[in-house]
């Protein structure tokens, strides 16, 4: 009975490989694309998943013009930004949102899952979204992101 390994693992700067996975968000709706996104962002699709440790994975998604709304959420659906002044309010629906900048849509809405913490803002500077099917992180070794019934994204 001297040598059980019953052990918890967690993870820490030195133990954690990253890997970078690359999204087609190409008619993918924006919730289910984002929850599965946050879920990479923060680890939990690992063993070694650690509440107090960034021990998540790079995640590139790409096409995100090509986004699905459901419902009337394109033309109901309103993005308010307020700057903190007086007459600072701003807002723009989606369909708007999705013309001008469609990266926004998806960044806002894996960052409002995410922690609000340092470790949270670390976990969203992993975050990379184009417009289009171009990206210029072609050095590193992605893995494409399959969607299945578990959270397991290969």
């Amino acid at each position: 009975m001297r040598h059980l390994s019953y052990k918890t693992r967690f993870v820490n700067k030195q133990t954690h490989q990253p890997e970078w996975y690359v999204v087609d968000a190409s008619n993918q709706t924006v919730g289910r694309l984002s929850t599965r996104i946050a879920s990479v962002l923060r680890g939990k699709h690992k063993p070694t998943y650690t509440p107090h440790a960034d021990g998540g994975d790079y995640v590139i998604i790409i096409n995100a013009e090509k986004i699905q709304f459901t419902g009337n959420k394109l033309s109901e659906k309103i993005y308010i930004n307020f700057s903190g002044y007086p007459g600072g309010k701003k807002e723009e629906f989606a369909k708007d949102l999705l013309n001008r900048r469609p990266e926004m849509i998806i960044e806002r809405a894996v960052k409002g899952m995410l922690p609000k913490n340092r470790l949270g803002r670390a976990m969203f500077r992993k975050l990379f979204v184009y417009a289009g099917d171009a990206h210029p992180h072609g050095a590193q070794n992605q893995k494409p992101f399959h969607f299945n019934s578990q959270l397991n994204p290969v």
